[in-house]
């Protein structure tokens, strides 16, 4: 279809998402990624794996996503965080009967059932390795030329590109943002021991090292690693053997998993902070890394994409129903006073424990033990930190909830 309710650019795990939620409420939607969809489902393209909320895993299930997932992903049932391995820790765990925080899936096998999803929908056309070279944003409508030389036409564009999103940057929306000089260190790892899905989080001064579990495969136990260094030290760690990255992985976890390997290929991701202050423009909304990118010391990242996923197709559908035009300068600003508060929050607030953990010295180390020790005794402020990261704080969206727009 040349024409369509939705101009979605960039087909990743929060455009995807989008335009299958969108169908599954009988919008339209095209999606434009110039991405080959063969590289991006290889093991080798990135190596990154997600810890999935339990609301943004109810909103796949409420789409029609959650059958794809089933069985590829891993229960958090539980949270360690610790400064260091000296005594003093926090950890979270559901209720009886509240299930499990979130699943954690390689981010290739989310990739591949929402692109999957999202050739089945009848309501989304998908095109690949494409490019949109010019877009115009009119009074009555979007108009998109694309590098195959066909017009697309919608009442809406939603960028959903990226950290790095050039239709943010045409918009002149501004960035707030900013480096860490820290990069995250990415890789999987067998172990002898159990992890017993139980995440783990433990704080170093040059950033925390996270252990998160991953389903067992056919060599046994495994979780992904996040072993955040200082960027100038990125490369030589790259290079370094994998008997001597083990070895120092061994060394941060104190040994409690037992003897590690085999060992995936390693990548390197640098790291940084980008917060737009305003996520939309004339007939334009900005979803997922091209709106905010933050730290991922408490795994928020995609999940702060979803929730944008979930605001704005309840907007969007709420419009529909009420005969409006989807590009209303009204839906926009209900879109942007609905997700402008929360995103802020968490950026702040990522960035805040980025900083506290930072501090070097034993002074510092000492309160932030002291700190970590006090809140475990403290069940309220427990459970809303849990709610935070499950996703289910604040004005929560129906798809968050499970319940369809």
């Amino acid at each position: 279809m040349d024409s369509a309710d939705i101009l979605i650019l960039g087909g990743g795990l929060v455009g995807s998402a989008l335009a299958v939620a969108l169908d599954a409420h009988g919008l339209t939607s095209i999606v434009i990624d110039p991405a080959d969809l063969e590289k991006t489902l290889a093991a080798s393209f990135d190596g990154r794996a997600s810890a999935i909320a339990s609301a943004p895993m109810r909103m796949f299930e409420a789409i029609g996503v959650a059958p794809r997932l089933a069985g590829k992903g891993n229960p958090i049932e539980g949270i360690r965080v610790s400064d260091g391995l000296a005594p003093g820790k926090l950890d979270f765990a559901p209720d009886e009967g509240e299930g499990a925080l979130g699943h954690m899936f390689e981010n290739r096998v989310l990739r591949a059932a929402l692109l999957e999803a999202a050739r089945a929908a009848p309501g989304v056309d998908l095109r690949m390795q494409t490019r949109a070279v010019s877009v115009e944003r009119g009074e009555f409508g979007v108009t998109a030329t694309l590098d195959s030389g066909v017009t697309v036409r919608a009442q809406l564009l939603v960028a959903a590109e990226g950290r790095n999103s050039p239709t943010r940057d045409a918009a002149g929306l501004k960035v707030a943002r900013w480096t860490y000089d820290h990069a995250a260190m990415v890789a999987t790892l067998g172990h002898e021991r159990s992890h017993e899905n139980i995440a783990f989080e433990i704080f170093y001064p040059e950033g925390p090292f996270a252990i998160l579990p991953l389903l067992d495969d056919e060599n046994g136990h495994r979780s992904a690693v996040v072993w955040t260094v200082n960027a100038r030290d990125a490369a030589g760690m790259n290079k370094i053997s994998d008997r001597a990255y083990l070895a120092e992985a061994e060394k941060r976890m104190g040994g409690f998993l037992g003897e590690l390997g085999p060992l995936s290929t390693r990548f390197s991701h640098p790291l940084g902070f980008h917060h737009a202050a305003w996520i939309t423009a004339d007939r334009l909304a900005l979803v997922g890394d091209a709106a905010h990118g933050i730290h991922p010391i408490a795994g928020q990242g995609v999940n702060v994409g979803f929730r944008d996923v979930a605001t704005l197709v309840e907007v969007l559908v709420d419009g529909k129903r009420l005969g409006m035009d989807l590009g209303d300068s009204q839906l926009l600003a209900r879109y942007q006073r609905w997700r402008g508060l929360d995103t802020f929050m968490v950026a702040a607030a990522t960035d805040g424990l980025t900083r506290l953990f930072g501090v070097p010295g034993r002074t510092a180390n000492a309160v932030r033990r002291f700190g970590l020790s006090a809140v475990d005794k403290m069940p309220p402020l427990k459970r809303w930190f849990m709610g935070e990261a499950r996703g289910e704080s604040g004005d929560v969206p129906k798809l968050l909830q499970g319940v369809a727009v």
